[in-house]
């Protein structure tokens, strides 16, 4: 028997008691709608097992573990029910225990509209409602369920007219608002009646209460983030309307009888990507929420339906329970009007940056809404225009020309200091431009393109002139490994000129980067050619049984060809690093540096002239000695190759140094 029914047997209707039953029925009728909720994802559950018999069906545990269905005969024949659903024709659906089904929503639809439709204050509309769906629910006696009752009993959206879901829904709603009228209680802004007698969950509610009313503010007048909290035999249920949707709740039970001490959370949401983004967030203190596709409701109810989840938490001692209730509190207001933030942010970025940025501004405790009430989009916007014309056409979008990872820092600037001067819109928009600005100039991404494009150069020279100076032509293995290494480096490089060439495509001022960055792909692609001949020669050699490879006098002009190219590309790297600094008021000491570096990038490519005549001569000579026409063409490939990659490192030069020497108000000859 419930403690409602008990309260009034004493007599309901005696004006004594009628303040003991309805707290008590209020808290039967949460307890209800846990059920009912679970119900209608069971059919739910069985009506897409039905339609996808080969799937799994949807484990649903934890659900029913959440809504406190103890007695295991119960529990196991509501886990194991959608498994034993099967199409009936077209559109219907066989379910055998549909009538028992029926009767637990009938009768748990009574008590949860029970305070609400009873007594003095009934709302007779919903009175109506309930009778109605209770009617149809009695009329479940056969174990076949059309198509057009499963959708009338589960849909979500009131478009459709009136179902049993939107009806608990409504009731829930109403039923939030009795509890807030009759809770006996205020800790800290929470509703509360009958918590425990000795005190113990006052505590709790205000460590839940504390988070929460630490980052409250950031909602603005936005409505939500109402909280209730009673007792329920051993467990404390502490709820949480977050904002103004239906299907937008949390329920907590803290259940600290035995240990350690458990948190239940219970949390629906309309929205996929809303619903991953809280349980990243919830992870940070201690959520466990298992495999996703068996904690969500997602892809049932044809898409309309809210996902729903359920994590646990445990703690140790009551220091423990409070930091986590306190962590939960404290991040629910960063789903409130998340998905409209979503939707605007991925005008400037992809839909994963869009997410991202609203973790980082969740982390930072500054949320979206003072960004939301600043303007949004078009704040962004109006700070883009403010670049002009020659930063940004019409049309652009912000990651398109800072890039993806610059475009999302920004975009967290931007909404931090919203946060920290919400009423000080023109501050926010000239700190804004100021913000963008500083990033079109200060953050040289065509500098940062060409040093990170020099990396792999260097990568692979180094690479090169390891393995000849250790006589990996003689080493197969060896040999194959460096290539796929190389092949490896050169793919990333070509990323970054791929990038620069997308960059020019839609801004004029990145062209000359393009051009730089395809000079300095022919390094990359020589000295990856380069390691490729290596490796054929190495399988030459062993296939030939040769196991000492080239004589001396080839592996020493070898060595001496790489040694330069080597050298060049470092004297580069340092160029390119010494030349982002240049500009009409440097320093002499650093404009000299700069021209040593890049002198020594053209003397290389005359050394490596000589060295690739000498490197021919000494193969001619071997292949003279040996008769092996095959190492001769690949030892002069390799040497060409290397030697390619000198010529296109002078080609980056000249670019380089010209690009620099106008930096320096210097006309280039």
């Amino acid at each position: 028997m419930e403690k409602s029914d008990a309260v009034a047997s004493l007599g309901a209707e005696a004006p004594a008691l009628s303040s003991l039953l309805r707290p008590a029925q209020v808290r039967a009728a949460l307890k209800a709608n846990d059920r009912l909720k679970l119900y209608l994802s069971v059919l739910q559950a069985a009506s897409a097992h039905a339609h996808h018999p080969r799937e799994a069906a949807l484990d649903l545990s934890r659900e029913i573990a959440a809504a406190d269905i103890s007695a295991r005969a119960e529990a196991d024949w509501l886990h194991d029910l959608p498994a034993t659903a099967v199409r009936e024709g077209a559109d219907a659906l066989r379910v055998p225990d549909l009538p028992r089904l029926g009767l637990r929503l009938h009768d748990d639809l009574g008590v949860m509209a029970r305070p609400l439709i009873e007594g003095a204050g009934a709302n007779a509309a919903l009175a109506a409602r309930v009778a109605r769906w209770q009617g149809s629910l009695q009329a479940l006696a056969g174990p076949v369920l059309t198509a057009a009752q499963i959708e009338s009993l589960t849909h979500g959206q009131r478009e459709r007219g009136d179902s049993l879901h939107i009806t608990v829904m409504d009731l829930h709603k109403a039923l939030n608002r009795l509890a807030a009228e009759l809770s006996t209680d205020r800790i800290d802004g929470a509703h509360c009646w009958q918590l425990a007698e000795d005190g113990s969950d006052r505590p709790r509610v205000e460590a839940f209460m504390r988070g929460l009313n630490r980052t409250a503010p950031l909602k603005f007048d936005h409505p939500g983030l109402d909280t209730a909290a009673t007792r329920d035999g051993g467990k404390l249920l502490i709820q949480n309307d977050i904002g103004t949707n239906d299907a937008h709740v949390l329920v907590i039970q803290v259940d600290t009888a035995s240990a350690p001490r458990v948190i239940t959370l219970t949390y629906s949401d309309l929205h996929r990507r809303r619903f991953a983004f809280f349980q990243r967030l919830l992870a940070e203190v201690g959520a466990h929420w298992g495999d996703a596709e068996q904690r969500t409701t997602q892809g049932l109810n044809q898409g309309d339906a809210y996902h729903v989840g359920t994590a646990r938490f445990e703690a140790e001692d009551e220091a423990a329970l409070a930091r986590q209730l306190e962590g939960i509190g404290e991040r629910i207001v960063f789903l409130i009007d998340w998905n409209r933030a979503r939707k605007r942010l991925v005008h400037f970025v992809s839909r994963d940056g869009a997410v991202a940025v609203l973790e980082a501004t969740a982390r930072a405790r500054a949320g979206h809404m003072a960004w939301l009430n600043a303007g949004a989009e078009r704040l962004i916007w109006d700070a883009m225009a403010a670049q002009g014309a020659s930063q940004f056409r019409l049309g652009d979008r912000l990651d398109e020309v800072l890039g993806e990872a610059e475009a999302r820092d920004y975009l967290v600037d931007v909404m931090t200091s919203a946060a920290r001067h919400p009423q000080a819109s023109a501050l926010l928009l000239d700190q804004a431009q100021a913000q963008l600005a500083r990033r079109l100039r200060g953050r040289r991404g065509d500098d940062e393109l060409l040093q990170e494009h020099a990396a792999y150069c260097h990568a692979l020279a180094q690479g090169l002139r390891d393995a000849l100076a250790h006589g990996m032509e003689h080493d197969a293995p060896a040999a194959e490994r460096l290539a796929a290494r190389a092949k490896a480096w050169e793919r990333h490089a070509d990323q970054l000129v791929v990038h620069a060439r997308e960059l020019a495509d839609h801004q004029p001022q990145w062209r000359p980067l393009m051009l730089l960055m395809g000079r300095g792909d022919d390094v990359a692609d020589a000295l990856e050619e380069a390691c490729f001949v290596l490796s054929v020669l190495a399988g030459h050699f062993e296939a030939a049984g040769n196991t000492t490879g080239w004589n001396p006098a080839v592996r020493q002009v070898m060595n001496e060809l790489a040694d330069a190219v080597l050298n060049a590309v470092q004297d580069h790297v340092k160029a390119l690093a010494v030349a982002r600094t240049l500009g009409e008021a440097s320093q002499g000491e650093d404009q000299a540096e700069y021209l040593s570096s890049a002198w020594r990038v053209q003397q290389a490519e005359r050394l490596c002239d000589e060295l690739l005549r000498r490197a021919r001569r000494e193969l001619a000579h071997q292949a003279r000695e040996q008769g092996d026409a095959v190492a001769l063409t690949l030892g002069n490939e390799l040497a060409a190759a290397i030697e390619d990659a000198s010529d296109a490192l002078l080609a980056l030069g000249w670019g380089l140094r010209e690009r620099t020497m106008q930096r320096m108000g210097v006309a280039s000859t």
